[in-house]
């Protein structure tokens, strides 16, 4: 019987040191780099979609960050973060949920997502997650995501992976987010195999109005 996706991450979370797992970093530097360039004064709404264990939330609190969400499907890999937080955690808002489920109950100025879309590999499930994005983001907010590049893996922790150029992403996204800039960089893992990700940065468009100046 296949697990549920609940069950399958905690039992990654539980199974696992959180820098044993590939996609551990220990400096998310290209995540930290996109969210800086987007400008956001530092009491910005900001939600990390699929954040579990990553130490992200740990940079933007060093960084002055005041107003953090982080959203993840296992509830172990959010108490492990809490737990390594300390004092800290009762700082940041904590959202245990399937991203496709997920009905946000404000908007943010910034949606990152190192974690989720890429293990989306239904095209309706990629629909939902892009609706939950629209609801969750306010107009002109940034979306900086990170998925397996085209050369990267097929598979990631015993699952199917879906992976993404530049302009298939952008697609996913669609006409109402511009694209501010992007990069391919290759992460190595703690097992010292090396994978392609594939970096972008994009901004919501507020439609014009008709007969309105561009």
């Amino acid at each position: 019987m296949i697990a549920s996706p609940k069950t399958h991450w905690n039992r990654v979370y539980t199974g696992k040191d959180p820098t044993s797992v590939s996609w551990y970093q220990p400096v998310p530097a290209h995540s930290l780099a996109l969210i800086e360039a987007t400008g956001l004064e530092r009491d910005a709404p900001i939600i990390d979609i699929g954040g579990g264990a990553s130490l992200l939330v740990d940079h933007l609190l060093d960084a002055g960050y005041t107003d953090l969400t982080v959203l993840d499907i296992a509830a172990s890999a959010l108490e492990q973060t809490r737990a390594r937080l300390g004092e800290r955690a009762g700082q940041v808002n904590w959202i245990e949920s399937d991203v496709l489920d997920f009905v946000p109950a404000r908007q943010y100025s910034l949606w990152h997502d190192r974690a989720a879309l890429h293990f989306l590999t239904d095209s309706a499930d990629r629909a939902r997650y892009r609706t939950a994005l629209e609801k969750a983001l306010l107009p002109d907010g940034h979306v900086v995501i990170s998925t397996f590049g085209p050369d990267g893996p097929l598979r990631c922790s015993g699952l199917e992976v879906e992976r993404y150029s530049v302009d298939k992403l952008g697609a996913l996204l669609g006409p109402g987010f511009e694209l501010r800039s992007h990069t391919l960089a290759t992460h190595e893992t703690p097992m010292g195999t090396k994978q392609q990700f594939l970096y972008g940065r994009w901004q919501r468009t507020t439609p014009k109005s008709p007969g309105e100046c561009v």
